[in-house]
């Protein structure tokens, strides 16, 4: 193996059958299965670090504000994405996505980063 290549980590994920599993068997596998356990795998071609700076991002961009950006805020910071990066990130979106979706997405970073 070359030193510039990269390894895969494969991403288990479980939320889905545990919130949707009886309800939506279909769509909880889809996410558990594929979402996370194909297209998060596959972080040696996008790492996890930048995987979660695109996730974040589109929540943002869309106006999804609930807890689902907070839980992909945590993990970007989990993956590595710095405080500073979060903010430099939100603050970019606020001129392309809107100046109240950035306000928004700031209440959880700063909960999520500790500040």
């Amino acid at each position: 193996m070359k030193n510039d290549e990269k390894k895969a980590v494969k991403i288990v994920q479980t939320a889905g059958r545990q919130q949707l599993g009886k309800f939506a068997p279909d769509f909880a596998r889809y996410n558990d299965d594929i979402l996370f356990g194909e297209v998060w795998s596959k972080n040696d071609v996008l790492s996890l670090h930048d995987r979660s700076i695109v996730t974040v991002s589109a929540l943002i961009a869309q106006g999804i504000t609930d807890s689902s950006l907070k839980y992909h805020i945590q993990t970007a910071k989990k993956n590595g994405v710095t405080k500073e990066e979060m903010a430099e990130i939100i603050t970019q979106l606020g001129f392309y996505s809107g100046w109240p979706k950035a306000w928004a997405a700031f209440n959880y970073a700063k909960e999520v980063y500790g500040e």
